[in-house]
């Protein structure tokens, strides 16, 4: 007998919740239930009445006011710079390769690492080491941080590690071309970059894991949901990208999935 599919979701809920995105990014959802949807069914349909309805019911629906880096989504080459791969004009997420978006994952665990802390390429080829495993062309590589288990609560945009562009480019340089991670961002919280910043003067230091797309076009996916429950490798991801002419980014139902 073949064995069943065993599928984890990776993706956050979208909802009304303070603490999944900095107050000016927070998404808001108007609910509409059957009895408020009724002035528009009628509207459509001159001469009904509510009550020819089954359950003198209409329909219920929702309205949405967001970004599309609201819940989980991925990031296109155009969200972190106009050009790519040596001056090249970069595309939106609707000109994202699909073949980069059903593929092979790889977990590496970040949770040990303080918050704020920017991984290296050292430590990325140390995990994989780790892990036993060697990277092969378009891998997904998911980053699971101490982020995971704060979304949706106090902390969570301040939780975490980030990837800098070293690590970046190390994965992009063998053929990675979608990542992932549970934090609000790849790069390390704002809250720690602004202070190294104000430390430094060095602006090299802001978005440096983004700003690797500059090099190298890739897809990124952030805020990523139950990334303990998976293995280090052993399973497929599916991510693929709502479509939105020209964006910089698209929702994703992201999915891990095991034989």
């Amino acid at each position: 007998m073949k064995p069943e599919r065993r599928f984890v979701d990776l993706s956050v809920t979208l909802e009304n919740n303070p603490y999944t995105d900095p107050p000016p990014l927070l998404p808001r959802i108007e609910y509409s239930d059957h009895q408020q949807g009724w002035p528009e069914m009628a509207a459509m349909f001159p001469g009904l009445t509510l009550e020819q309805m089954p359950g003198a019911e209409a329909w219920a629906a929702e309205r949405l006011v967001m970004t599309t880096h609201s819940g989980t989504h991925m990031d296109a080459p155009w969200h972190y710079a106009s050009t790519t791969d040596g001056g090249a004009r970069a595309w939106g997420i609707d000109e994202l390769p699909l073949e980069w978006c059903l593929r092979p994952g790889v977990k590496l665990d970040f949770r040990a690492l303080a918050d704020g802390h920017v991984v290296t390429a050292a430590e990325v080829a140390a995990e994989l080491d780790r892990i036993e495993y060697r990277l092969r062309p378009l891998d997904i590589v998911l980053v699971n941080t101490r982020a995971g288990d704060l979304f949706g609560q106090p902390g969570y945009l301040d939780a975490g590690v980030g990837i800098g562009r070293e690590a970046t480019l190390y994965l992009l340089e063998q053929g990675v071309r979608v990542v992932g991670t549970d934090a609000w961002s790849w790069d390390a919280p704002f809250s720690y970059t602004r202070q190294r910043f104000a430390e430094t003067g060095d602006a090299s230091l802001i978005w440096e894991g983004h700003k690797a797309g500059r090099d190298v076009g890739y897809g990124q996916m952030e805020k990523l949901a139950n990334l303990a429950q998976l293995p280090p490798h052993g399973f497929t991801v599916s991510c693929f990208p709502y479509k939105i002419k020209g964006a910089s980014a698209g929702f994703v139902r992201a999915v891990a999935i095991f034989d």
